[in-house]
C-alpha cells in the first residue's frame, strides 16, 4: 500500500514513530484545538512515552519534504484488544486528506496483523469524521469521571481481508 498524498505542499508519507517522536506527539495532542473548553481536562496532562511508542503500532504523517520532520498527525493501534487508541491531525492541516491517509494506513497495518475490526472510542467532535471514513456506530461509552467527564460514542471499523489468489 503506498501511504502518501501529495498536495501542492508536497508529498505526505507515513512512517513508524520513534521514541524521540514521543514530545511531539504529545504537543499535538495537548494543543489539539478539540480539546478546549469543557475538554481541555482531559488531555491536560496526557502523554505520549517512549514506552508506548515502543509498545503498540504508532505512525506519524510527516511532510516528504520537510527536513526537520515535522508531525502533521499520527495515529495508535493497540493490537489487545483491537483499538484505534489514537488519531490526531494538527488543527492547521486538517481537511486536507491526512486523516484519511492515516485511517487508510491503520486498516492496512490491522489487516497485516490479522485484525477483523477494529474498535474506536471517540472524541465527541470526531465521531463525524470516523463515519465519513467508514466506522460504524455501535453504541456509547459511559462517562467515567474524573478522567472523562462525558460520555463518547463507540464505533467499530471493519476490516475485511483480502482473499489470498491461489
Amino acid at each position: 500500500m503506498k501511504s502518501s498524498i501529495t498536495s501542492a505542499r508536497g508529498e505526505t508519507v507515513i512512517r513508524r514513530a520513534v521514541a524521540r517522536d514521543a514530545k511531539r506527539l504529545t504537543r499535538l495532542v495537548r494543543g489539539s484545538r478539540a480539546y478546549e473548553g469543557q475538554y481541555a481536562a482531559m488531555v491536560a496532562d496526557y502523554r505520549v512515552g517512549p514506552d508506548y511508542i515502543e509498545t503498540h503500532r504508532v505512525f506519524v504523517a510527516v511532510d516528504a519534504d520537510d527536513c526537520a520532520g515535522r508531525v502533521l498527525g499520527f495515529y495508535a493501534l493497540v493490537l489487545m484488544p483491537a483499538e484505534l487508541d489514537l488519531l490526531f491531525v494538527e488543527d492547521g492541516r486538517q481537511g486536507r486528506g491526512i486523516g484519511r491517509l492515516l485511517v487508510e494506513h491503520m486498516k492496512s497495518e490491522a489487516r497485516a496483523a490479522g485484525l477483523d475490526r477494529v474498535r474506536v472510542v471517540s472524541h465527541p467532535p470526531a465521531e463525524g469524521f470516523y463515519r465519513s471514513v467508514g466506522a460504524l456506530l455501535t453504541g456509547t461509552a459511559s462517562a467515567n469521571p474524573p478522567a472523562v467527564a462525558w460520555d463518547r460514542p463507540e464505533l467499530e471499523f471493519l476490516i475485511p481481508q483480502v482473499p489470498t489468489s491461489l
